[in-house]
């Protein structure tokens, strides 16, 4: 079996208004969220691609440099995730199989998970793959080559679960024991209800 080839997509364009600081720029100990979640993402995807926007250059100078890794700037960040992912696919590679996406305000996800979705593609084949915990679907997704028109060509309002629900029959759900799939941090009271640090404005506050 031949081994699929897949690139990785970090959504890191957000403005992240009610957080009130960068969210990719937030820290997990010695780590902040991009840099945590690249190298999650570095040990199952040949390269990735990191989309910039609302904080084009603080989160530019944030991205570790290294030949595997691509930074691209989505000027349209304001139309959603979906114009981002838009960008992202035309920076990937042509030989790819697949695309592993992830956002960078989801940085508790671990790496177990993201092999857990390239390994099912390898098996499966999949045209699209979701990671669930509980039942809930949530982050990160795969979307094998053959739905990239489809992405391209969805309504960026929609978003990319335009093309997931255009044929639930396609989709597969890779169930893990990872609740860092659902969790959503957008506040300061997400992150302390998480145990994380809050945004540098509130330290010592």
């Amino acid at each position: 079996m031949t081994r699929p080839t897949i690139d990785g997509i970090l959504l890191a364009a957000g403005e992240s208004r009610r957080m009130g600081f960068p969210k990719p720029l937030l820290r997990i100990g010695d780590d902040t969220f991009l840099t945590r979640t690249l190298r999650s993402m570095l040990e199952v995807a040949r390269n990735v691609v990191v989309v910039t926007g609302a904080h084009q250059q603080p989160v530019r100078d944030e991205v570790p440099h290294g030949r595997r890794l691509r930074i691209v700037h989505n000027p349209d960040f304001q139309r959603g995730q979906l114009s981002s992912l838009k960008c992202a696919i035309g920076a990937t590679s042509s030989d790819v199989d697949g695309v592993l996406v992830h956002l960078a305000d989801h940085p508790l996800v671990s790496g177990a998970t993201f092999r857990a979705l390239a390994e099912k593609y390898a098996v499966t084949r999949a045209l699209i793959l979701i990671a669930r915990h509980r039942g809930h679907r949530g982050h990160p997704a795969l979307f094998a080559k053959g739905v990239f028109s489809e992405l391209l060509a969805a309504p960026d309002s929609e978003g990319a679960r335009f093309v997931v629900n255009a044929d639930p029959a396609r989709v597969v759900y890779v169930d893990v024991e990872d609740p860092g799939v659902t969790l959503d941090l957008d506040t300061p009271e997400d992150l302390k209800r998480a145990g994380l640090a809050p945004p540098p404005a509130e330290r010592g506050g």
